[in-house]
């Protein structure tokens, strides 16, 4: 098995580490790299994993994981400065191309992702996109990797990954905005906030569990809109007040702003 080492010791990070041990890497096989004394303190201590403040070290490793800010990025290429010619560099870094850490790494093995927060939980989803100095092996590697925090779907296309924070990278927030809103309108409509939440997360869980099952949304939606029931007179006021082009401009405007930061 290769070995892994993950400049930055962050969150998400910890995420990755904890998906990857549980999914069978040992621990001896894993580096991070960070500054933070206490962080490296605390991942040796919980993963058993092997820590180093010198970013310098990661060339150790077949996979170097990209988990820092994008600003970050040019100082941790110039700490390695080193060839790394038959490695892989696996970015988590929102809207840097794989041209830009070319241009800091040199025409490598890159394989670029739009992971989302709920890879925090193990229940990702999350976008990846290699180049074309990628083997097969190493893209398999990549999807190994992410698929130790969740799902993870190749795109043909580095500029349908801007396509994929539209959908899952920012997806998150626009579900906690529906539960916000249901919320208080179930509350304005009489129950307690503390009744409404506890409805609101529970249907949400269930709706997205029936959904994950297999049946189409459409099908599973008709199932439970009799005609001319309490269901369907929801839905016909969602749809005559334009949810779907409420979802469809907010996904673009995603999409859009997605493109335009990167190309800052």
């Amino acid at each position: 098995m290769d070995k892994i080492a993950l400049i930055g010791g962050g969150n998400m990070a910890s995420a990755i580490i904890g998906g990857m041990i549980a999914s069978g890497w040992a621990p001896s096989r894993i580096t991070v790299v960070d500054p933070n004394a206490e962080q490296r303190d605390r991942l040796a201590s919980e993963h058993g994993i092997l820590t180093t403040e010198d970013a310098a070290d990661a060339t150790i490793a077949d996979i170097i994981v990209l988990a820092v800010k994008p600003q970050v990025i040019a100082a941790v290429a110039k700490q390695i400065n080193a060839d790394l010619s038959g490695k892989l560099i696996l970015s988590i870094a929102a809207g840097v191309t794989t041209a830009s850490l070319e241009s800091f790494f040199g025409p490598v093995a890159i394989a670029r992702t739009m992971p989302n927060t709920p890879a925090l939980l193990g229940l990702g989803a999350t976008g990846l996109y290699v180049n074309e100095h990628t083997t097969e092996a190493q893209c398999a590697a990549s999807k190994a990797i992410i698929e130790a925090f969740g799902i993870c779907v190749t795109v043909e296309r580095e500029d349908l990954l801007d396509v994929v924070t539209a959908v899952s990278g920012s997806g998150p927030a626009y579900y906690f905005l529906m539960i916000e809103e249901m919320i208080r309108a179930g509350t304005t409509l009489g129950l307690s906030p503390e009744d409404v939440k506890a409805l609101t997360l529970q249907t949400a869980l269930g709706a997205a569990t029936m959904a994950n099952k297999g049946d189409a949304p459409e099908v599973l939606r008709a199932r439970v809109t009799s005609p001319n029931g309490t269901t369907h007179a929801a839905i016909v006021s969602m749809q005559e007040n334009g949810f779907g082009d409420v979802i469809a401009k907010a996904m673009t405007a995603c999409r859009d702003r997605a493109v335009e930061l990167g190309k800052a």
